[in-house]
């Protein structure tokens, strides 16, 4: 079985994509480490390799977590499998 991208824990609502030409539309399998189970769901987006995919839907205002932490606020609602990254997640520092 191929990994397309890896989460940490179940409780992550982030995964982060580790294979290049991820296309919208493809549907990927996910390693959950902590857990080791997969999880497979497709993408809304062209998503580079390196960057970060919702595991589940996400509202404005929610927290979210990448490898147990607290990565910042969700400011435009984001549906499993979309592209999370700058323009829909903002840092809480400032």
């Amino acid at each position: 079985m191929s990994i397309d991208f890896v989460v940490h824990d179940a409780d992550d609502s982030v995964g982060v994509v580790v294979v290049e030409g991820i296309k919208a539309g493809q549907t990927l399998t996910g390693w959950v480490m902590h857990q080791d189970q997969t999880v497979t769901f497709a993408v809304s987006n062209d998503i580079p390799i390196g960057h970060k995919l919702a595991t589940r839907d996400l509202a404005e205002g929610d927290t979210v977590i990448k490898y147990g932490v607290d990565i910042g606020r969700v400011v435009k609602p984001i549906k499993q499998g979309e592209h999370l990254h700058v323009h829909n997640v903002k840092t809480k520092r400032w």
